[in-house]
């Protein structure tokens, strides 16, 4: 007997904003990335560092990150379909 193996093309689309010097070091204001369903905030970070390199993998380290508009710390929460992820990396002024 044979048994079909399911496989699973689900995928998560988010859009990523970069602010200020993000946006300097990314070459871009703002991307589409799609990754694998159940995709994490690390992963998708991660996947922006490797496309854009060093200088982005630096200012992501400093930067807050918020999103759907709201601030985020834990790399491992899970990234929902259709998500906004803003960069912002530190500004001078007060």
């Amino acid at each position: 007997m044979t048994r079909a193996t399911a496989v699973t093309t689900e995928r998560v689309t988010a859009t990523v904003r970069y602010f200020a010097g993000a946006k300097a070091a990314a070459g871009t204001r703002q991307e589409t990335v799609t990754l694998p369903a159940g995709a994490t905030l690390a992963d998708l970070v991660a996947a922006v560092a490797a496309d854009h390199g060093d200088a982005l993998a630096r200012v992501l380290a400093a930067s807050s990150l918020l999103l759907d508009e709201t601030a985020v710390h834990d790399p491992a929460v899970p990234l929902p379909a259709g998500a906004v992820l803003d960069v912002l990396p530190p500004f001078a002024g007060g």
